[in-house]
């Protein structure tokens, strides 16, 4: 899209795009607010961010033809429907949680997804053939290795060898020999190398290879017909896996937003049903320590002028962007709470200077084109960079002036940027019409890149050129040929921004003591809510332990023997509130000035009414207590206190996988699992070990039987592997 170049925001939204799990588009297709709430919802949720996934158009149209897919496309279904179970596990309330429980999954998924783990390998273990025929790849590429470093050895090709390093070129184990090596060594050159070496594969080990090529035709074979079994059961789901798909691009848009606003801790805002643009704090993304900005749009047109490199352009651009985001829902930085993003059909920018040689046109000419164009839209944000570029600006003031009309009447919304004050002048008494003024620092001689509403700017001209090196003797001329009279306009113009600026500096210190005061007044009420607390949790606590001390007096008077009740009355006893001691308390005299504790709460006593009241000033209220609610401060020491954290790493998982180990080192891994499990927890695991010989699957019952914290095991359900598994219950 043009407008997102022109806003500069192309890399904001290239790291939005990477937050996707599939490629897809930014708008999403349906009703806005109900996809809005399922991202708040979803917003308010710790969740893991899904795979990446690839579109389900080819899949769909192969099981639709009955066609066979590949593993590949296979665990392409898989991992979404492995996502919206994780998901629908937890067992989240809710809107999130309804739409969870419209996913009913077939108990044929579970069927395929147990042949993949969870990077997309075929579990060849489960399948015994495969296992066979893996161990047998195994063996003969034990063979190959073991016949090359034999001939490494041999004496009759030493002579012969560069190295004695076994060398992979081209898939194909060889050997690195010199010329005339064929008198003692038969094989196949299969490359040079730079020294003028030959890369050599022993004619001893294609047999070896022949048989490892027969072999994974056999395995392809199995392979192929478990994809054609896969591929008829997804066939019979069609329906569902159509579904899923639907159903992940509309989460996967939900996730990226939620996502991405997390990452760079940005806000998810959506356009309101109007045209109004109310922006606090927004800080545009392609700007770093960027001063936010704060802007008032309710009216039909905003015009900004102002001081040259003032920020006028990216304050447009950056009310368009905002607007933008907010049509698609996409995390922007600013404050969520004051801020306020009407709805727009169409957002168009007028920026860049469409002069061209290629189109033989000029600057004013392309930018009437573009202004035609807006005639057309309807319910469009308009924002137009320096609007008089191109032609007289006395003559474009009276043409944009008419034209702004316009567009007013066609409830277009227009924002300006222009540094011709007779435009400005020209609009300024019209109620639909705000003003914005770039500030700019006097003492400083630089922009602020801050904004005033209500008032015209000076463009400073003349200020601008001295700060970038032109000669201070030919800006003094050009002030001369400028006139008098156009620079008193200018010093009124600026007069009135220097009293608009210190009417906005009011405002904000009687912002800030309102501010002040709301938070003592919120500290206040935190106060008295934790003393109610306080005190709701002390009664609680005697009504629990009279309640104990009555039910163990009962026990008491059950029990046959009076030793029996001795000791249950004894153990009532032990659990009634004790008396705390009456410490005689010294009598304290306190004075004005001294610093005090009142309950949580330190303060200062401001004044004494006899030796019974007083008023304390706390964080600046003041309250008046009874002096025998104080503590004098210097004696008030904290509780010591002893913090135990214990911090069990969990290393371990539900199964264990003990397949091509040996008894003992498969009894000692499966031991570490065990005890691992038993810290985690877990009261039912699965060891998986195969079938094979017999011999692990022999070790593996021998160890569980003699294993004290094993209460049980049996052999696996079919599904999860039968034989060639055990669940064990710990």
């Amino acid at each position: 899209m043009r407008i997102i170049s022109q806003l500069d925001l192309n890399e904001h939204i290239e790291l939005f795009k990477s937050f996707f799990s599939r490629n897809t588009s930014l708008f999403m297709e349906g009703d806005q607010n109900l996809h809005f709430n399922y991202i708040k919802a979803l917003d308010k949720l710790e969740f893991k961010a899904p795979p990446k996934v690839s579109n389900f158009d080819t899949i769909k149209s192969h099981l639709k033809k009955k066609g066979v897919l590949n593993f590949e496309q296979i665990f392409e279904i898989i991992k979404v429907v492995r996502y919206f179970r994780y998901f629908k596990n937890r067992e989240i309330d809710g809107i999130i949680g309804e739409w969870m429980d419209k996913f009913i999954f077939d108990e044929r998924f579970l069927e395929i997804e147990k042949y993949f783990t969870h990077d997309g390998k075929f579990e060849e273990n489960l399948d015994q053939n495969l296992f066979g025929l893996s161990q047998r790849i195994s063996e003969q590429k034990s063979n190959i290795t073991s016949s090359l470093k034999r001939l490494t050895t041999s004496q009759k090709l030493s002579s012969y060898l560069i190295d004695t390093q076994l060398h992979l070129i081209n898939d194909e184990e060889c050997l690195l020999v010199r010329g005339g090596f064929n008198h003692v060594l038969k094989g196949a050159v299969i490359g040079r190398s730079s020294s003028g070496g030959f890369f050599v594969s022993p004619d001893s080990i294609m047999k070896a290879k022949e048989k490892i090529r027969f072999i994974n035709q056999e395995r392809e074979s199995i392979f192929y017909t478990y994809a054609k079994d896969f591929s008829s059961t997804l066939g019979e789901l069609q329906s569902f896996i159509s579904f899923i798909d639907k159903e992940f691009t509309r989460f996967d848009n939900y996730q990226a937003r939620v996502l991405f606003a997390k990452s760079k801790n940005l806000q998810i805002l959506k356009s309101k049903n109007d045209n109004k643009i109310v922006l606090n704090g927004f800080i545009h993304p392609a700007l770093h320590h960027a001063k936010p900005i704060d802007v008032d749009f309710s009216k039909n047109i905003l015009m900004v002028t102002g001081v040259n490199a003032g920020g006028k352009t990216m304050l447009l651009k950056s009310i368009l962007a905002s607007a933008f985001m907010a049509k698609y829902i996409i995390p922007m930085k600013l404050n969520e709470s004051k801020s306020h993003i009407g709805s727009f059909k169409n957002i168009l920018s007028i920026i860049d200077d469409p002069q061209n040689v290629k189109n033989d046109i000029s600057t004013f000419a392309g930018r009437m084109q573009e202004f035609s164009k807006i005639f057309t839209q309807k319910q469009a944000l308009v924002g137009v960079d320096e609007i008089e570029l191109g032609t007289d600006s006395d003559e474009a003031a009276a043409l944009f002036k008419v034209i702004l009309d316009d567009l007013i009447k066609r409830g277009q919304k227009v924002v300006v940027t222009t540094h011709h004050k007779r435009l400005a002048a020209l609009m300024a008494d019209r109620d639909d019409v705000e003003l914005m003024a770039a500030i700019y620092d006097e003492a400083a001689r630089k922009p602020t890149y801050e904004f005033i509403q209500g008032i015209i700017g000076k463009s400073y001209a003349f200020e601008t050129a001295s700060r970038y090196g032109i000669a201070n003797s030919i800006v003094s001329e050009a002030k001369i040929v400028y006139g008098d009279n156009s620079e008193k306009l200018n010093l009124l113009i600026e007069r009135g921004s220097q009293l608009e600026r210190e009417l906005k500096q009011k405002h904000k210190k009687a912002d800030d003591k309102l501010e002040e005061l709301q938070r003592k007044e919120k500290e206040l009420n935190t106060l008295r809510e934790n003393l109610f607390k306080e005190l709701n949790e002390q009664k609680s606590a005697l009504k629990n332990s009279y309640a104990v001390a009555i039910n163990e007096a009962k026990t008491a008077a059950k029990a046959g023997d009076t030793q029996a009740i001795h000791r249950a009355m004894n153990k009532a006893n032990n659990k009634l509130p004790r008396d705390k001691k009456q410490d005689i308390k010294r009598e304290i005299e306190f004075k004005v000035g001294d610093n005090v504790q009142y309950h949580t709460q330190k303060g200062t006593i401001k004044a004494l009414k006899s030796n019974k009241e007083a008023i304390i000033e706390i964080n600046g209220m003041t309250v008046r207590v009874k002096t025998t609610h104080l503590k004098p401060t210097k004696i008030v020491t904290p509780k010591p206190q002893t913090n135990v954290s214990i911090n069990i790493k969990k290393k371990a998982g539900l199964k264990c996988d003990l397949h091509g180990m040996r008894a003992d080192e498969a009894t000692e891994v499966l031991d570490k699992f065990l005890s691992d499990a038993l810290i985690n927890g877990w009261d039912e695991v699965i060891i998986y070990h195969g079938i094979g010989t017999g011999k692990l699957s022999y070790a593996v019952k021998n160890f569980l039987k003699s294993h004290p914290r094993v209460k049980s095991f049996d052999d696996a359900p079919q599904h999860l592997g039968g034989f060639g598994a055990k669940i064990v219950y710990l």
